[in-house]
């Protein structure tokens, strides 16, 4: 087996743990260790020395260059409703359904499909809909009347 070939399937084992990784990184030195097996496999260098400098150079200019530009079609697309508010405060005007009978004040509710313990002001029966007020860490404020708009 020439080194040409050794340069060129390593190269594509590269590319390929790229699938596996998700850093964007294996991509450019595996297209430099391909740069390098075709030089060596045309002729145009020799020495190991030139092997490494080719391969390195190759694999820095592209990582430099591209990384950013691809990188960015490996993440995907997410969209946050209102990236200003803390994630606690997102649920605030969010509808809820009223789990357990509210005694004393405090009951469950539900948001999001996850179980809620709750204070409201309101006499609130099971079944029955309710709006978020506020958050309180760990318990959510709630009222049978819809909270306005904030803006």
């Amino acid at each position: 087996m020439s080194v040409a070939l050794i340069w060129i399937i390593i190269g594509v084992l590269l590319i390929l743990s790229e699938l596996l990784l998700t850093s964007v990184i294996a991509v450019f030195l595996g297209i430099g260790a391909i740069v390098t097996g075709l030089l060596l496999n045309w002729g145009l260098i020799d020495s190991s020395a030139s092997q490494f400098a080719v391969f390195g150079i190759v694999s820095l200019i592209l990582l430099l260059l591209a990384r950013g530009r691809i990188k960015k079609w490996f993440m995907g697309y997410t969209a946050d409703d209102d990236e200003g508010k803390p994630n606690f405060q997102k649920d605030i005007g969010s509808r809820v359904t009223v789990v357990n009978d509210f005694v004393n004040g405090t009951g469950r509710v539900t948001l999001n499909g996850v179980r809620w313990s709750a204070y409201s002001e309101d006499e609130l029966k099971a079944g029955e809909t309710a709006w978020v007020v506020s958050n309180e860490g760990i318990q959510l404020t709630v009222s049978r009347v819809q909270p306005p708009a904030a803006e």
